[in-house]
């Protein structure tokens, strides 16, 4: 199954880095000022050992509400840090299972798991980690239909056959599951020769999915249309790594999917929030472009009504089916990171770090000043 992008990762992540700080870009370390992270979940995080957190090399906020009981799958799990938190989260009678094709980040990640079941106060431990491939997702035993979320933090970026890891994501989802995650995408299609270097392709910056080709991709696949939560520009302060990316930015985007059943009605609806779900009493910030009050009444399409009534989130919702149908959206550019990023402010001027491991051929980074802003449907 290995790959010649495979084991260049696996090398990357798995030998070269030590820690995020080690990383040409701030997609470790960029703000998701859209969306701040639930009160459950930062206590969580808190509770996860420092060494585990030291290696972590993700790009976003990846923990979905209402987790209670809930049987997760985190793909390309590194360290280990979001499933430590997760397994607080999803509380004893849950399950989290991280996924990762590094074997010495799986080792590190494993040493941990007492620590946390005593941490938590768990008769037994809820979390486990398997190495394997995310192409592959059978082959490590991870069954059809069995999950009611999976997450995943700025690894699919990383890996070379997407469309096949978005299927098998499809596929072991229960119905009415959820993909929350979050990757880095491109302004624009990435050329061909920045999957010629190692550096650009550990950094993520060549396997970045131009993002309008990745609405199409999920859509194709038959996940529901993806919702935004977050977004934050993505700052290369490596000067050389800037110079190969040319005119091409990247954005850090947490969207999240939902496996729907095939016989949806797409009609609009009146749906209230009943404040029921952890942390969010009187609101409940779905995504970007959706916060419910708690009892008030909102209109939405067809595909939200549906999301809704057929997730984890049906019991929080009262439902009432509008005869309007629902149309669907020609273009999807409330779904760019870029435009949600600077409508946010969420642009970063000036590189964060001066320093690094340098580029691919072992240079030392310098300063350097670039501008991470895009906007336009076009991005």
């Amino acid at each position: 199954m290995a790959s010649q992008v495979h084991e260049s990762v696996k090398n990357y992540y798995g030998s070269r880095l030590e820690t995020s700080a080690d990383l040409q870009t701030n997609a470790a370390s960029c703000s998701m000022p859209s969306r701040p992270m639930l009160k459950s979940a930062c206590e969580a995080l808190k509770l996860v050992h420092p060494e585990v957190c030291k290696r972590f090399f993700g790009c976003g906020l990846i923990f979905p509400d209402k987790l209670e009981g809930c049987q997760v799958l985190d793909l390309g799990s590194g360290s280990g840090r979001d499933c430590y938190t997760l397994s607080k989260l999803v509380g004893e009678h849950g399950h989290v299972t991280g996924i990762d094709m590094t074997e010495s980040l799986i080792s590190a990640s494993q040493k941990f798991i007492q620590y946390h079941q005593e941490k938590f106060g768990y008769e037994k431990p809820n979390t486990v980690f398997v190495q394997g491939y995310l192409e592959k997702l059978d082959e490590a035993g991870i069954q059809s239909n069995s999950l009611d979320v999976l997450v995943s933090n700025c690894v699919i970026c990383l890996c070379p056959d997407k469309r096949t890891v978005l299927m098998e994501a499809y596929r072991v989802l229960k119905e009415g599951g959820e993909f929350h995650f979050s990757d880095m995408y491109a302004s624009e299609v990435v050329p061909d020769s920045f999957k010629e270097d190692p550096v650009l392709w550990g950094e993520g910056m060549a396997g970045s999915l131009y993002w309008q080709d990745f609405i199409s991709l999920v859509k194709e696949i038959g996940f529901s249309t993806p919702y935004l939560v977050a977004a934050s520009h993505i700052v290369v302060h490596n000067c050389q790594l800037l110079k190969k990316a040319g005119g091409v930015k990247y954005a850090s985007g947490t969207y999240r999917l939902f496996k729907l059943p095939k016989t949806t009605l797409e009609k609009k609806a009146l749906v209230t929030y009943k404040g029921t779900v952890l942390d969010c009493a009187e609101q409940l910030d779905f995504d970007a472009s959706h916060s419910f009050k708690t009892n008030d009444a909102v209109e939405v399409d067809g595909e939200t009504a549906a999301v809704l009534q057929c997730s984890r989130f049906s019991t929080d919702f009262s439902i009432q089916m509008l005869d309007t149908p629902h149309q669907k959206p020609s273009k999807y550019c409330h779904l760019s990171p870029f435009r949600l990023a600077d409508r946010l402010g969420a642009s970063v001027k000036q590189c964060s770090k001066t320093g690094g491991v340098g580029g691919s051929d072992g240079t030392p980074s310098g300063a350097c000043d670039g501008s991470g802003t895009a906007g336009g449907c076009g991005q």
